[in-house]
């Protein structure tokens, strides 16, 4: 198996509920990547018999540390219409929840469509960038082939502050892995806190509320198989302890899969 797929894995107990196990391959520096959670609550939604149509729309709140062992994963659908299904999910330790979420799914239909995000111009192509060095990072980080071409974690010395936060970069599982939407949910969360980029220095941070929007459809996701994608982000503010971070994810044929936005506390 992928090592996501090990990391994302679900034991079935009963309807809608499941039991997962942490992965050590995305440890980060307190407990599991954050992305691999998102994903394994998303994955109980994609696993669960009653799921109508595809994600478009996923928010997750880290409630608390992750402790490295079992996981209890449920998942409910609270709302089902004709198109949509609004679904609740939530992870729990020793009886104590540590992650909660809220997703949504609907069956898409042909419409008139135009898309007026920009993706990133004049990019260097993936393999003509070096792959990013995993030294002295999170464990989580080997699990991701990275290529900057703005906005590289800062190494331990860090530097100088920087005016803005944006990084732009290649990214795909390592080893690859065909697309799905586990994996882009994961990959959503693989940027580097944007107060590091501003500040080049590594400080105390979490993330609060990661909320996903799936703009891809299945189709959409297969035509990209185990390509880079290319990823953007950035901060719009860091005030009194927290700062938000907001991020695009395109196809290689510059196809805007998902845009993402979260809060992350920080302490400095």
């Amino acid at each position: 198996m992928h090592p996501l797929d090990t990391a994302i894995a679900l034991k079935p107990l009963a309807k809608g509920s499941y039991l997962a196990h942490t992965s050590a391959a995305y440890a980060n520096m307190i407990g599991p990547f954050g992305g691999t959670t998102s994903a394994l609550l998303l994955n109980a939604v994609m696993r669960h018999e009653d799921r109508l149509g595809e994600p478009i729309a996923l928010t997750v709140n880290y409630a608390a540390p992750i402790a490295d062992g079992e996981i209890l994963v449920e998942a409910q659908a609270v709302r089902t219409n004709r198109s949509t299904q609004h679904w609740l999910m939530q992870a729990t330790q020793n009886d104590e929840l540590v992650a909660f979420a809220t997703a949504v799914t609907a069956l898409r239909r042909e419409t008139w469509s135009a898309l007026e995000a920009t993706p990133p111009q004049n990019v260097k192509e993936p393999l003509s960038l070096s792959r990013m060095d995993t030294t002295n990072k999170p464990v989580w980080t080997q699990c991701y082939d990275m290529r900057y071409m703005d906005g590289e974690m800062p190494g331990e010395a860090g530097g100088a502050e920087q005016d803005d936060s944006y990084s732009c970069l290649w990214v795909r599982d390592e080893p690859p892995r065909a697309l799905d939407f586990p994996s882009l949910s994961a990959i959503c969360d693989s940027y580097f806190p944007r107060i590091f980029i501003r500040r080049q220095r590594r400080l105390p941070i979490g993330t609060v509320s990661l909320t996903t929007y799936f703009h891809a459809d299945s189709a959409m996701l297969a035509a990209q198989g185990e390509q880079f994608l290319l990823a953007t982000a950035k901060a719009l503010n860091f005030r009194n302890g927290y700062f938000d971070q907001t991020a695009e994810v395109w196809s290689a044929d510059r196809q805007l899969l998902a845009s993402t936005h979260q809060m992350v506390y920080f302490r400095d």
